[in-house]
């Protein structure tokens, strides 16, 4: 679940009828989750930016002709069957944004969970599924216990046949970390539109072919929780909770399928991984893009433009950190902000709508570098 910085604001005043379906996408999911409490299993992240703008009071009450935003919000505090993820304050592409900025998404991130939900997150789900090793350390530093990485990335080690059924061990600069590898197939159908007929058969099918079919079988799909037909649907018994999740669930809950919904973090607990596994840089498929290089978010002239200048103004900003004990409040302040607008700066809308996009991403830059000047020149 993520909006770029703004955007429900933007929504509401420009597409009302696109707002109220992106809002209810997010209070359908507590509602299931309640409906099934003894039978769902939900994995729901959410960008802090998101988080940000739904505690926003404005918004709160803009949107409230459509939905009470503060009981959706209570809602995901009360579900015990939803397993809240991470992904990073401002929804950046790790691998494309510098290393030096990792930590301040991923802390930031937590800690509005935190606010918002009363608790910290376990998992990671990387923003576009946009994995690197680099990032583990970062990650286990943050206090993340496993990541969900795309599983045509996965590589066991001593050549084993990667099994996208199971958690692996991954290691990257004396840290460790869980990672449990996502069905691109199956979550491909999640997106678009499935029925519990065909999941029940298709899994069955997948599990019949995966190499350690003997073991317990962790099945785990992953989509975006807004974007699309599918998702969006006002029409709910059409769209996916009503015409595939309930439906399973029911199925579930009589004893007629042999799916088990879990929780990853209770898979782990019963089956820890055994197993070491690399993971090669890249994100999922978008589009016609395969997800093996980041063509979809650097793929153009102007994108690799952009990508730079967050780069650039990044480093100017630690090189002045370095240098800003002792600063004036008001200087200090100026700084402050001018570390906000480039992690906001980084979100990766900007990069993925490409040129229409794009000009947001300098906005943030120019009003940065025009704080970082007047810094300099209190720093003479």
């Amino acid at each position: 679940m993520h909006q770029p910085p703004g955007n429900l604001r933007l929504l509401i005043e420009r597409e009302e009828w696109e707002a109220q379906q992106i809002i209810r996408c997010y209070e359908r999911a507590a509602r299931y989750a309640h409906t099934f409490h003894d039978t769902a299993r939900l994995h729901v992240g959410f960008s802090g930016v998101l988080l940000e703008q739904l505690r926003d009071g404005e918004i709160v009450d803009r949107y409230r002709k459509f939905l009470d935003i503060p009981a959706m919000l209570e809602r995901y505090c009360t579900a015990t069957n939803i397993e809240l993820i991470g992904m990073g304050y401002y929804h950046p592409v790790f691998p494309l944004i510098p290393e030096e900025d990792w930590k301040d998404h991923l802390v930031a991130g937590r800690q509005m969970m935190l606010e918002v939900f009363g608790r910290e997150p376990k998992g990671f789900w990387p923003p576009e599924m946009a994995f690197a090793m680099e990032m583990i350390p970062a990650l286990v530093a943050a206090g993340y216990e496993y990541v969900v990485v795309d599983g045509v990335h996965v590589r066991p080690e001593g050549g084993a046949e990667t099994d996208i059924y199971q958690p692996y061990v991954a290691r990257e600069g004396g840290a460790t970390i869980t990672i449990v590898p996502r069905d691109r197939d199956i979550s491909n159908a999640q997106e678009s539109g499935m029925n519990a007929d065909w999941f029940e058969g298709e899994v069955a099918n997948k599990i019949a072919g995966s190499p350690h079919r003997d073991r317990a079988r962790l099945v785990t799909t992953w989509s975006d929780g807004e974007n699309g037909g599918w998702f969006r649907q006002m029409a709910e018994e059409a769209g996916f909770f009503g015409h595939f999740f309930a439906p399973c669930m029911e199925r579930i809950r009589s004893g007629a399928s042999p799916i088990r919904p879990v929780l990853i973090s209770d898979f782990l607990e019963e089956h820890p991984p055994q197993e070491q596994a690399q993971v090669r840089t890249g994100a999922w498929n978008v589009a016609s893009t395969s997800g093996y290089d980041f063509s979809q978010w650097a793929g153009s002239d102007t994108q690799r433009q952009a990508i730079d200048k967050i780069f650039g103004v990044s480093r100017r900003y630690w090189g002045l950190a370095a240098r800003a004990a002792g600063l004036p409040a008001a200087s200090a302040s100026a700084l402050n902000e001018a570390r906000r607008l480039i992690l906001e700066g980084e979100t990766s809308c900007f990069l993925f709508w490409g040129d229409a996009w794009i000009p947001e991403l300098y906005k943030r830059t120019a009003a940065a570098e025009a704080l970082m000047n007047s810094v300099d020149q209190a720093l003479g």
